[in-house]
């Protein structure tokens, strides 16, 4: 594991972040590992790095991840059209 660049430079912190890092990719791996796609590990952490802010299952999405998000409930079609009158 590489850590580029510490934000805090004293003892307690880069040991803070060291551990952060290490529970972060201990996750990541059990994601890896859980999923029935044939996940790379970083090809995961991209794909999920775009998908943090789109509201889906996690389980689902790691097993199936290019299926498209599903409907908001509450929000109709006719809720986003754009009528120009001119």
């Amino acid at each position: 594991m590489k850590i580029k660049t510490f934000v805090g430079t004293s003892a307690n912190a880069v040991k803070t972040q060291v551990w952060t890092a290490l529970i972060a990719m201990l996750v990541l791996k059990y994601l890896q590992l859980k999923s029935t796609f044939g996940w790379s590990l970083s090809h995961l952490i991209a794909l999920l790095r775009q998908q943090l802010f789109v509201y889906r299952d996690l389980y689902q999405w790691l097993d199936d991840p290019f299926q498209a998000p599903p409907a908001l409930a509450g929000v109709h079609d006719a809720q986003l059209e754009l009528a120009l009158e001119g």
